[in-house]
């Protein structure tokens, strides 16, 4: 009896595992239903290689899923004829993934957040430098420039006068 209790156990926890797994998440949970018509034929082979061309591939990560060899892009390039096929429109697609990625896995990220400052910073910073510049360039101006005549010392001034005599 005391052998088949750890048997049972494990048994038991197996089953729960199994009951416990979860389907994987379907793109109509997190969009919503399909806004478009089915894509069939040569269209979905088009419409499959644009959308794939706008996603980056989480494993290369400087190539697009349309062009990397990973099975994990090629499994990404699958849901995406898959969702067209469905009836799911790029937009959804496209929220889709970021979704299920983040915003990293668009090639063209979205113009808000962190990616604002990642393209306003520098503007940013080339504009102070420029200003920096200008007014450092002031600064040594008035520096160089020759001192006016009633800011002269008594002596030069004497000495300028006695030479020029």
């Amino acid at each position: 009896m005391r052998k088949l209790i750890p048997i049972l156990l494990f048994a038991l926890a197996i089953a729960m595992a199994a009951s416990a797994q979860l389907k994987a998440p379907d793109a109509e949970q997190f969009v919503g239903p399909p806004e478009g018509l089915p894509v069939t034929g040569d269209q979905l082979d088009q419409r499959e290689h644009e959308i794939a061309s706008m996603l980056r591939c989480p494993v290369c990560q400087g190539l697009s899923i349309a062009d990397s060899p990973a099975e994990m892009a090629i499994n990404m390039k699958g849901q995406v004829r898959e969702l067209l096929s469905r009836g799911y429109t790029q937009e959804q697609i496209l929220s889709y993934f970021e979704h299920s990625y983040g915003q990293f896995v668009l090639l063209k990220p979205k113009f808000r957040g962190v990616n604002s400052l990642v393209w306003t910073l520098p503007i940013l910073a080339l504009i102070a430098g420029a200003l920096l510049v200008i007014v450092k360039l002031n600064k040594l101006q008035d520096d160089v420039a020759p001192p006016a005549a009633k800011d002269e010392d008594e002596y030069i001034a004497r000495v300028r006068d006695l030479v020029n005599k």
